[in-house]
């Protein structure tokens, strides 16, 4: 078996430190342990890099040497984001540096190529508090709130300014690693799509036009494709639902499916027909299968694992087999490994925590009568980052190839 080195990010209940000023201390880290499981072959020395408090959305710096995330520490109201060093080893270098300005709820933060500036959302403009929780008495929805702007700030948090100031939701922004430009998701023409823009936060483009969700895009490798989830509710009372719920800045994720497109719009295809929740996409070392958490195979969709499949659809493959929540997996650009989020129920309070893994050829192993090149043979990409949380029975895999591709009417 060929093996790469990514490095795994895990956490355990997430979130993002508040409005104080200075970070709360961050607890002592205890001594490293490994959570490589039997059931997960494809991966090896997991390690847990953040502790205490809820931590999440963990992307990699362009040198693989730091973390920028999203974290809340047991006293804050809403989520700050951090900037975690880190050892050439892949562990904590040292305590998590505030980058937000601790007013208002941030999130989705990604370095820029150079890593001394990074993006993220945050509410800041509409004032210091934060936002009210979402109305889960119409169910499980997110959130869109209209005061959500992307920002670009330096590393330290000092020179933070707009990038966006159009009214209503502006967020979920990802990074390409040649040019620095952006892509990101607004509710400016009054659904909710997918818009790409240069670094600076000019020449805004909107690259999807269906009726629907469209969000949590990230670009390829060299930046020529970019990859998403979407809902596409039918027409009638799903429909109904989704627009009734945008009209009060909300968005229920139950149904999302995978597609991708090309770096300027052209050519969408659906991915995954798994009619599941599939989130928190990434393409995989050489470009041509995507990794990515999904409740598929539980029928209570409490229970969310990372999974593999192919840019054309084929060869689904389940990667993380633990009880509870694994999310948001990311490689990083240096082969040094991959970060995901782990949620762990070990303790009354339950805590999110960040961890690293390298892997092995996360091919699928079925058997086959031709093997693919490696998955490791892109050079500029060696991490995943991971969500889990313990506590809930997991699916065996399920393969399923995609139903044929159907044309989807635009929305006029």
């Amino acid at each position: 078996m060929r093996c790469w080195l990514p490095t795994l990010l895990l956490c355990v209940a997430c979130a993002t430190p508040a409005p104080p000023p200075a970070a709360p201390p961050p607890a002592p880290p205890p001594p490293a342990r490994d959570f490589t499981r039997p059931g997960e072959p494809h991966l090896q020395n997991v390690r847990q890099l953040t502790f205490g408090g809820e931590n999440a959305e963990a992307y990699w710096s362009w040198a693989g040497d730091a973390l920028t995330l999203q974290a809340r520490g047991p006293e804050a109201a809403c989520d700050r984001i951090f900037r975690l060093p880190l050892t050439p080893a892949g562990l904590p270098a040292a305590a998590m540096i505030p980058v937000s300005s601790g007013r208002g709820a941030t999130t989705c933060s990604f370095f820029l190529p150079g890593d001394r500036e990074l993006i993220y959302a945050s509410t800041e403009a509409g004032g210091g508090a934060c936002p009210p929780r979402p109305d889960h008495s119409q169910g499980y929805v997110w959130a869109l709130y209209p005061d959500y702007d992307i920002y670009r700030a330096n590393a330290d948090g000092s020179g933070a300014r707009r990038l966006t100031t159009t009214p209503g939701y502006d967020a979920e922004g990802t990074v390409c690693g040649k040019d620095g430009s952006i892509v990101f998701t607004s509710v400016r023409d009054g659904d909710i799509d997918v818009y790409r823009m240069d670094a600076d936060g000019k020449h805004v483009k909107r690259l999807t036009h269906d009726v629907g969700y469209d969000g949590g895009a990230v670009f390829d490798a060299d930046c020529t494709h970019i990859v998403w989830r979407a809902s596409r509710p039918k027409p009638g009372k799903d429909l109904d639902d989704y627009k009734r719920l945008l009209a009060q800045n909300l968005v229920r994720p139950s149904k999302l499916e995978l597609y991708v497109m090309d770096a300027d719009g052209a050519n969408a295809h659906q991915v995954t027909y798994l009619d599941a929740a599939s989130f928190g996409p990434a393409f995989m070392p050489g470009g041509k299968r995507i990794i990515f958490a999904s409740n598929h195979g539980d029928p209570k969709g409490r229970e969310f694992d990372l999974w593999a499949i192919d840019v054309a659809g084929t060869r689904l493959e389940r990667i993380t087999d633990a009880p509870g929540f694994d999310g948001f997996p990311l490689f990083s650009a240096t082969a040094s490994g991959w970060r995901s989020r782990r949620t762990a129920r070990r303790s009354p309070a339950s805590t999110t925590r960040t961890c690293s893994s390298r892997t092995g050829d996360p091919t699928p192993s079925r058997p086959r009568r031709r093997r693919p090149p490696p998955i490791g043979s892109w050079k500029t990409s060696a991490g995943w980052r991971t969500r889990r949380a313990r506590g809930a029975a997991s699916a065996p895999p399920v393969w399923r190839r995609p139903a044929p591709s159907s044309r989807r009417a635009s929305r006029s």
